[in-house]
């Protein structure tokens, strides 16, 4: 997996999915917190989110500046690839449902931390397609690739994303074992999907991702959403055991 020790430590940017949700006042937001506060909120306590709106249809321009605007220089977004598009990128057309796909995310600039391309459970390993969609892929646009089927998870697939660069995510579900980690791009990106972690569950997911770290590995991890706020308190507790771990400025800065 490599993580031999590099000059630099990488960084950490840690979250959820989402952040529109009202419900995790008081728990998480301050009381009454509503509609356009939400994410100014969130971003003054969390350093990422994982968009879950850009899943089902293409961002404006418009929106996006509205997310920047709302949130400080260092936050960064992710990403999910539009449903439709990514899946014709995969199984049809990648060069021009890519073309079609990507160019709204340039309107996130440096913001952009990557783009979350997710292959559904229905999809089984083809590592010609696979080969042609990361082919295709704009190499300045960072790019993890999810699959959900278990045919994927081999190391001729991972072999594929270390050649293009792409980030594998590592995705831990209620139903499945303690998922590897595994290092194939300029970053690694952890989806943390249980419906519920008790605090030594985190406590052992921040002692997996230290040695990364400080490999110069950078970072992003995500917490499932919930209905109120506990996940996002996840989140921060997250991010405060690893810079316990590894000390503050490398695990905040």
């Amino acid at each position: 997996m490599g993580t031999a020790r590099t000059a630099e430590p990488g960084r950490i940017h840690v979250g959820t999915s989402g952040f529109a949700y009202p419900r995790w006042a008081p728990v998480f937001y301050p009381p009454g917190t509503r509609g356009d506060e939400l994410l100014r909120r969130y971003a003054e306590r969390l350093s990422a989110c994982e968009l879950n709106n850009t899943f089902y249809q293409q961002p404006t321009e418009a929106k996006i500046r509205a997310w920047l605007a709302a949130t400080r220089p260092d936050f960064r977004f992710t990403v999910k690839a539009q449903r439709g598009g990514s899946i014709r990128s995969l199984v049809a057309d990648p060069v021009g449902s890519i073309a079609w796909l990507t160019p709204p995310y340039r309107h996130f600039g440096e913001r952009l931390g990557s783009v979350l391309f997710r292959i559904p459970g229905d999809i089984v390993r083809d590592d010609d397609r696979l080969a042609a969609l990361l082919h295709a892929w704009p190499r300045d646009l960072p790019l993890t690739v999810e699959c959900q089927d278990p045919s994927w998870h081999v190391d001729e697939v991972l072999d594929l994303l270390r050649a293009a660069g792409a980030a594998w995510c590592t995705t831990e579900l209620d139903e499945q074992a303690e998922p590897p980690i595994h290092v194939t791009g300029r970053h690694l990106y952890l989806r943390l999907r249980r419906t519920a972690y008790e605090p030594d569950e985190v406590v052992a997911w921040a002692a997996r991702l230290a040695p990364f770290l400080a490999a110069g590995h950078d970072a992003f991890v995500f917490f499932r959403h919930d209905e109120t706020g506990v996940s996002a308190l996840r989140a921060l507790e997250f991010r405060a055991l690893v810079a316990r771990q590894l000390g503050a400025d490398l695990a905040l800065r």
